[in-house]
């Protein structure tokens, strides 16, 4: 039982000595203890936070609980601690890695004619903004030497100007539409390239580097960045050219009208250029570490919505929401002092350039007052002027781009560029006639790479012989799962050495030795959100639809599948969450035996389900173990009992090995490990072996 009391402090010891023994059955010696106790209590506040507290005092009467809360008159405020299941960052993630020129340009050669053509069209298009102010000053002219009685001349004198400028008008548009296809389509293909390599990549790594990076920063890199990138790449090819080559045309262009307005203007531009630079290395620093947030922020979603079912089993929506707002609030900062940086240098860039502007049509002003040039001059002097400032104007905007687009960049060839320590393929194959099965760990030495100073197994000697089923037994984390991940490769030992019929698996060829030497089968299988058919099939691609078939029989699922509205064709949810337990993991044998291993490698599969599945289970595990070498690692005597051999694993050692009988003898670790669940077979026997009356 349990009683609530709602007492104030001074009311508790007043209750305590007048509330009738008998309706509580508590000691005298009880009350007088409890109230010493209670007055020994110093409560202890600060009143700067608004986060009230209550106290709660639980006491044992008898076989029950008596529990007070106290809620005082004053509020007495704590600081709420807040918990938060994110691990501290140590700063990496790649903020200081380069972008890879090199690679970049290898994967630009195959699309060299079309860039190629792109930058023609680009550049032939500024030419054409070159010309235009110099026509537009030939009709100012042709306005400016007119008089009003002259329309017909006027209109005669007009034409040709107007022609020309409407001609370079239309070349202008079309040499637009030409170059930004083109660099449309360079984009397009330099991006995929970039994703498929980055994807590539990330399915070559070693296991040690999925179990350092969150699989959210992983997918941001893949879908996020190589859009930014792309992105800033057809942005600042196509208006960065096109902005430098028009800057460039038109300083001739303005030398060639007035040289001394031109160099009037000249020497103010490096000095608004080594501004613009200085701000820039700035907002290039700050443009990574935004960019990195939103890496983290997208890995705390992916983490929630694909363990969603863990979130609501614990109620914890609400606090996975505040998790995930904090990260985004996060983000929003940065990004927001991003904008605010780039902001500042656009506005600074303007005002700089409009100045230019203001300066310029002063100064021409005065040489016009001075006959040194004509009101025409002066008009493609400012037309070309507006020109370099709406040029320059665009580089300034298009420099936030290019920051973000090679720190993007950056961020997807840092990995791109990630080499695995172990290979995916290159090594020895032993032909399949000769494959005998023999494994072998000698004086093995491990350390998980996240973990270096705690050492898994230390001296690991095990012989599994060929055809013959051995099972690990022992308390959890004595380095029972970790010989099954060193046996696949999944990492590379410290030292000693693991062998397949006498050949090193450091000199084996990864792909065969998971492809095609080792079955592997583990506690919770993940099953693809396709049918079942194809989930069978991922086992070995090229199998044929009967031998699908023949290895769910094997593997006692053929029944089930053929029970679903569209059998195989069914098509599963997303990890195979729309089967059942006993049912995923009877796939997953199927898929694991349609490749025909000679090694098959049990961790744990059967301990999540319940008495009836794995029973079914164990019947489909019993079928298929025949003729092959067999590594089990299990807690459940009725999984384990019928092993050829059994080993004791314990803190990374083997302390006890032979046949079930022979350890049960020895009344070592073994039989404290069993004795247990021996007992419960007993009564479970005893129970259902009672006549009913």
């Amino acid at each position: 039982m349990a009683l609530f009391f709602r007492l104030k402090t001074p009311c508790l010891l007043r209750f305590l000595h007048q509330v009738p023994l008998s309706s509580l059955k508590i000691h005298p010696s009880w009350i007088q203890k409890t109230g010493t106790f209670l007055n020994s209590i110093k409560l202890k506040w600060s009143p700067k936070h608004g986060q009230c507290i209550k106290y709660a005092l639980s006491l044992p009467v008898g076989y029950g609980l008596i529990t007070f809360k106290l809620h005082p008159k004053t509020a007495l405020c704590a600081p709420k601690v807040k918990h938060s299941r994110l691990v501290k960052d140590d700063g990496g993630g790649g903020s200081n890695t380069k972008f890879d020129w090199k690679q970049f340009f290898q994967m630009l050669v195959p699309e060299m004619w079309y860039l190629l053509a792109a930058v023609i069209a680009a550049v032939a298009a500024a030419l054409v903004n070159i010309k235009i102010p110099l026509l537009l000053g030939d009709m100012v002219n042709v306005v400016s030497n007119m008089t009003k009685e002259a329309t017909t001349d006027f209109i005669n004198n007009l034409r040709i100007p107007a022609i020309k400028l409407m001609m370079f008008y239309s070349l202008q548009g079309l040499l637009t539409f030409i170059y930004i296809s083109l660099l449309s389509t360079v984009g397009e293909n330099v991006a995929a390239q970039m994703r498929i390599k980055l994807f590539d990549s990330l399915l070559r790594q070693d296991v040690e580097f999925f179990d350092t990076h969150k699989t959210g920063e992983l997918v941001d890199r893949l879908t996020s960045d190589i859009q930014d990138f792309k992105s800033s790449f057809k942005l600042c090819i196509s208006q960065g050219l096109r902005a430098v080559t028009q800057t460039i045309g038109c300083v001739f262009t303005l030398y060639a009208i007035s040289p001394k307005l031109t160099v009037l203007m000249v020497t103010v531009i490096p000095a608004v250029i080594g501004v613009g630079t200085m701000m820039g290395s700035g907002l290039r620093a700050l443009s990574k570490a935004a960019q990195d947030q939103v890496a983290k922020s997208t890995a705390v979603a992916d983490e929630a919505l694909g363990n969603v079912r863990t979130v609501r089993a614990f109620a914890m929506e609400t606090k996975e929401n505040e998790i995930f707002s904090q990260q985004v609030e996060l983000s929003k900062k940065m990004n927001i002092n991003l904008g605010l940086g780039i902001g500042a240098f656009q506005g600074l860039s303007n005002v700089a350039l409009n100045g230019i502007v203001l300066g310029t049509l002063f100064a021409g002003g005065y040489l016009m007052s001075g006959g040194e040039i004509t009101a025409g001059d002066l008009m493609s002097f400012l037309v070309a002027s507006q020109t370099i400032e709406r040029s320059l104007a665009q580089m300034s905007f298009l420099f936030g781009n290019v920051v973000k687009g090679m720190s993007a960049g950056a961020r997807a060839f840092e990995f791109i560029n990630n080499e695995p320590k172990i290979p995916i393929k290159g090594g020895k194959i032993i032909p399949y006639y000769a494959m005998y099965g023999d494994v072998e760990f000698e004086h093995v030495n491990f350390s998980y790479p996240t973990r270096a100073g705690q050492k898994v197994l230390k001296d690991f000697s095990l012989k599994v012989p060929r055809g013959t089923v051995v099972a690990l037994v022992g308390l959890s984390g004595g380095g029972k799962s970790t010989v099954a991940a060193l046996l696949e490769r999944f990492y590379d030992i410290d030292e000693g050495k693991i062998s397949i019929d006498g050949v090193s698996l450091k000199e084996l060829d990864p792909t065969w030795l998971r492809g095609k030497a080792i079955g592997f089968i583990n506690q919770e299988p993940v099953l693809f959100a396709t049918s079942v058919m194809e989930n069978i099939r991922y086992g070995r691609p090229d199998a044929t639809d009967v031998e699908v078939i023949e290895a769910a029989s094997m593997a006692n699922a053929d029944g089930f599948i053929r029970s679903f509205p569209e059998g195989y064709d069914t098509v599963l949810g997303e990890r195979g969450v729309t089967v059942s337990g006993g049912q995923k993991q009877r796939i997953a044998i199927a898929r694991a035996l349609i490749k025909n291993p000679s090694i098959l490698v049990l961790d744990e599969a059967t301990s999540a389900l319940d008495a009836e599945s794995e029973q079914i289970v164990q019947a489909a595990l019993d079928n298929v173990v025949k003729g092959r070498t067999v590594l089990i690692i299990a807690h459940r005597l009725s999984t384990i009992r019928d092993a050829d051999i059994i080993a004791v694993v314990s803190n990374g050692q083997i302390v006890e090995q032979g046949s079930h009988d022979e350890l049960r003898k020895k009344k070592g670790l073994y039989w404290e490990l069993i004795r247990k669940q021996e007992l419960e077979e007993e009564i479970q026997t005893h129970q259902w072996g009672r006549p009913e009356f």
